[in-house]
């Protein structure tokens, strides 16, 4: 089964795969997504990853998935991926949902909630 835009936009996100996330991202997507504390914005897949997605993983972050669902509200598109990573300050548990139009097999708007880092347990 060839998974859709939002589950690839996952994957690549969660493997730290910027080639894959511009893949399937419009060059000029529109994205608004909100963090604990922190609305964020971008106009083009570029800006997105390197103003946006490069900023909320470190690079010796661990990433395992846990759960990945999508599926659709009436003509919106929907993705939602809870994971865990692990890094030298301990382990967390973090879930994201999005909200996708696509066109041509990419995305090209993206609005995205984001639960924050959920700390899970001991040091690594």
């Amino acid at each position: 089964m060839v998974a859709n835009e939002g589950e690839r936009y996952a994957a690549a996100f969660l493997a730290k795969d910027w080639d894959g996330v511009r893949a399937v991202l419009d060059p000029a997507v529109d994205f608004r997504g909100m963090t604990p504390g922190q609305v964020w914005e971008a106009k083009t897949s570029d800006d997105l990853i390197d103003q946006v997605l490069r900023r909320w993983v470190e690079h010796d972050d661990i990433y395992d998935v846990l759960e990945v669902s999508s599926g659709q509200v009436v003509d919106r598109q929907r993705v939602a991926y809870r994971f865990r990573f692990r890094n030298p300050s301990g382990d967390y548990v973090c879930e994201q949902t999005a909200y996708y139009d696509t066109d041509a097999g990419r995305i090209t708007k993206l609005r995205l909630l984001c639960s924050g880092p959920r700390r899970t347990g001991g040091r690594s």
